[in-house]
């Protein structure tokens, strides 16, 4: 693996504490039953979201980084490459999260655009990684 690609793959696995506390968080308001969260299905849903894209993602782009180095890509590409694909697992759980942050919310807030974002990010890059690998 490159330099590039090892220092990514160590920022994306500084972020696994984070989905994990996610995790514990969401256990923690069904366990504790705190108010706005299992009575609110919407909040409930796309903080479910958060945390499963979260997870998924971190996965995905650990496993992209070793896939990047080997892209017949110019290197500015790659690097592009990598950023677009790190900005999925940032981008889409903060649009789940911060759209419905406050207990009350009954509706995504316009911050749910940061979700398209991020799908945005990992369509091209994925898609630039896949072009780069044929």
């Amino acid at each position: 693996m490159s330099p590039e690609s090892l220092s990514t793959a160590g920022v994306l696995l500084i972020t696994v504490p984070g989905v994990a506390f996610g995790g514990v968080t969401l256990l923690k308001f069904l366990m504790r039953d705190v108010p706005g969260y299992l009575d609110n299905p919407v909040r409930r849903g796309l903080w479910r979201a958060g945390h499963a894209h979260a997870g998924v993602l971190v996965l995905f782009a650990l496993v992209a980084m070793l896939y990047v180095d080997q892209a017949s890509l110019p290197e500015g590409v790659k690097a592009l490459t990598r950023v677009l694909i790190v900005a999925a697992p940032i981008l889409m759980p903060l649009g789940f999260f911060l759209s419905v942050v406050r207990p009350g919310d009954t509706k995504p807030s316009r911050l749910i655009w940061l979700t398209a974002a991020g799908g945005a990010c990992l369509a091209v890059g994925t898609l630039t990684l896949g072009v780069g690998l044929l």
